[in-house]
């Protein structure tokens, strides 16, 4: 928290640019953008400004994301007309707060570029995220790189050149005095005619005060030569006067030995393959342990409930439907934070650039550009920011090639059915899971570059572009900036369990608990002969004496075996939840889609599972612990084990192996996402491109999934 205090601070009419306008707004945060070139530090350093308190907002018409957080400990500001000027005057109002918005990192404000724009519009107030107005802002912040800060210059020469109140932030001041580099703050400031402060995101150095500095910001007392040779040599010579010391020829070397192995066409993919396998196998053997606490604390809160309710509908409705169905969805929370956790660490060391570096290399033989590696990694995520993405793709043929196959990139609404799958295949073997995930993953990006092939072969011939990519120093990552994406993922998932999805599992539960029907005659004459066995021997028509020994007439009852009373009352409940669940309108709806999916191998259940899946396709675990709630063991309390355990209206098991493969394979292909295919129309201009995605993918999802189970069955 900012500590720091602020005396009255005055700005006239004058010293404030045109586009500023006087306002009589009430009290309100001083509004500071935040910019800078890419790998700069500035989200890591809005994080520890803003405590981890922040939005993120979608500029409508943008492919991108803004972030608008408060800074805690600043002073705002208010306008009030000054009386016979017509100007106005920056009035101190008692501490409050500071607006940051952390704008796209790019390398010039002049880039015909989606992420260019987004920080033109911002700046002139013509920003609208989510149908709110932001405003231009009191101040900008400019982030430079202090290990590559002759070329940070050149664009805090541009940001100067438009007139407005300015701070300039030297970051990662820590990683140039380990490399021999000290700079001036104090002649920075001078030649560019604005405040500067040396800072490290990562470590905290200089952010004290930062409050001040931002809210005192002026405009520039110099402005910079506009044509490009003369900014390159305003930025050199400012350079010049503020550096001193020897950069470390160490650490240089070091990274480009580093720089030989990640970037080398082979070693670079291998060693990309072990880090991502390495990945999942922490997915597993760490996010286990919360995992199996989740899992019991939702089991014990549904057997609580069971006991402390009176029987009827709502002990149902909150046992079966809400407690289990979201259950068995929140439960895989842990290993979407973990994954988000790691992959921001790897980004924030400067590998991931390296990493796209390699696959911009393998892409270009398929027809996608080097462009289109960052809207498939984002894809991993979730395909409509990547396919939004996309617009930064200059080639329309090639835009709309990435466009097609980002769905197959595996997003994390498939995490949860991916780690269901695994785990039901591989129980206690985190080792093999973790393989099994990663050949989600490969397939997934497999069957992408394959039909982006046959896409630019076919119809969007034309030549794929090289891509041009600054590789960023590398350097520890910052565990807040880490923890900030992992909140911020980790929250969304549980507002889709908080409402999304709580109403899908209503919506089963009820389907799969109505209508009401009488329990099968099998099974009221097994209750009768079960009543008259506790009546104990000799007792009035008691057919038994001891254990229960059944024929061949009882489902489920093996013939000439012998079962105590006990299992014989368990027998008869399973067989009344069976008889149940299928005259409910769940299995009516069940039973209607399965002959198009009994190929693949799937009953009833999970074909009611497959088509909830096209609403969100993380809610096939709820549908799968709604569906078989009925059908679970007296010592199976887990959701988990539960859903491992369901069985088919014969007896034998929902989830064998080679039904688990051939799900596997259709949820890495298929398209279940109707967002999806409204982004794709969109972006892409006319509904066959969305038409031709939904048929080419459920189409080839479908036929590998026909072949997994047919062969391994």
């Amino acid at each position: 928290m900012w500590r720091s205090s602020l005396t009255a601070l005055r700005s006239r009419e004058a010293d404030r640019p045109a586009g500023l306008a006087a306002r009589t707004d009430p009290v309100r945060p001083r509004r500071v953008a935040l910019l800078g070139n890419p790998n700069t530090g500035k989200t890591t350093l809005f994080n520890r400004l803003t405590g981890l308190r922040h939005k993120t907002s979608n500029f409508p018409g943008t492919t991108l994301e803004a972030r608008i957080g408060r800074a805690r400990g600043a002073v705002p500001v208010k306008h009030r007309p000054e009386a016979g000027a017509g100007g106005s005057e920056w009035l101190e109002a008692g501490a409050a707060e500071l607006e940051l918005i952390d704008l796209p990192g790019i390398y010039s404000l002049e880039l015909d570029q989606v992420e260019a724009e987004v920080c033109r519009a911002v700046l002139a107030g013509r920003a609208s995220p989510r149908g709110q107005p932001v405003a231009e802002p009191d101040a900008v912040c400019v982030v430079a790189d202090a290990t590559n800060l002759p070329r940070n210059l050149m664009f805090v020469g541009e940001v100067l050149r438009r007139r407005l109140p300015t701070v300039v932030l030297v970051n990662m001041i820590d990683l140039a005095r380990r490399r021999g580099l000290h700079l001036d703050a104090a002649k920075l400031s001078a030649d560019l005619g604005c405040p500067v402060v040396l800072v490290s995101a990562r470590t905290g150095e200089g952010v004290d005060g930062l409050d001040t500095v931002l809210a005192g910001a002026r405009i520039p007392t110099h402005t910079p030569p506009g044509d490009g040779a003369g900014l390159r040599a305003w930025a050199d010579a400012i350079y010049e006067r503020a550096a001193g010391g020897d950069a470390a020829a160490d650490a240089e070397t070091l990274t480009d030995r580093l720089d030989r192995v990640f970037t080398h066409p082979v070693a670079g993919v291998l060693v990309f393959a072990a880090v991502m396998a390495g990945l999942f196998w922490l997915l597993f053997a760490i996010a286990a342990y919360p995992m199996d606490l989740i899992d019991g604390v939702f089991g014990s809160l549904g057997s609580w409930v069971q006991g402390v309710m009176p029987d009827g509908v709502l002990r149902d409705l909150l046992s079966g439907g809400i407690i289990g169905g979201v259950g068995a969805t929140v439960i895989f929370i842990p290993q979407i934070c973990l994954l988000f956790f790691v992959i921001s660490l790897l980004e924030d060391t400067g590998y991931l650039a390296r990493a796209a570096f390699v696959m911009d290399r393998a892409l270009r033989p398929f027809g996608l550009p080097g462009h289109a590696f960052m809207p498939l990694l984002s894809s991993h995520a979730c395909a409509l920011p990547g396919i939004m993405a996309t617009r930064a793709i200059p080639d329309h043929r090639e835009r709309l090639a990435t466009i097609l196959v980002a769905p197959f990139m595996s997003c994390s609404a498939r995490l949860p059915v991916y780690a269901l799958l695994t785990m039901i295949l591989f129980p206690g073997r985190p080792g093999l899971a973790a393989l099994a995930f990663v050949g989600c993953y490969a397939l997934g990006a497999a069957a992408g570059i394959l039909s982006a092939l046959v896409a630019r072969r076919t119809i969007l011939r034309g030549a794929s572009r090289p891509m041009a990519l600054e590789l960023p120093t590398y350097k520890w990552p910052s565990l807040r900036t880490a923890m900030a994406t992992t909140a911020d993922r980790g929250m969304v998932f549980l507002k889709k369990a908080g409402t999304n999805i709580l109403c899908i599992c209503i919506v089963l539960w009820w389907l799969s608990s109505y209508p009401k029907v009488d329990p099968p005659a099998e099974v009221t004459r097994l209750r009768a002969d079960i009543a008259a066995a506790r009546a104990g021997p000799g007792a009035a028509n008691s057919p038994f004496d001891g254990p229960v020994i059944f024929g061949g007439d009882v489902p489920d009852a093996p013939g000439g075996s012998i079962l105590t009373v006990e299992d014989a009352a368990a027998l008869a409940d399973r067989l009344e939840a069976r008889n149940a669940a299928r005259h409910s309108f769940a299995g009516r709806l069940g039973r209607l889609i399965q002959p198009a999916l009994s190929p693949l191998g799937y009953d009833w259940q999970l074909s009611i599972g497959v088509l909830t899946s096209f609403a969100a396709r993380e809610v096939f675990a709820s549908t799968m612990a709604v569906v078989v709630t009925g059908d679970q063991e007296a010592e199976d309390s887990g959701v988990q084990a539960a859903i491992a355990h369901a069985s088919r209206d014969d007896g034998t098991p929902v989830f064998t192996a080679a039904v688990c493969w051939s799900l596997l394979v259709y949820y890495v292909l298929a398209m279940q996402c109707l967002p999806t295919l409204a982004v794709t129309a969109r972006e892409s201009g006319h509904w066959k491109w969305a038409l031709l995605q939904l048929v080419w993918m459920s189409g080839m999802a479908y036929v590998l999934a026909l072949a997994v189970y047919q062969v391994l069955k």
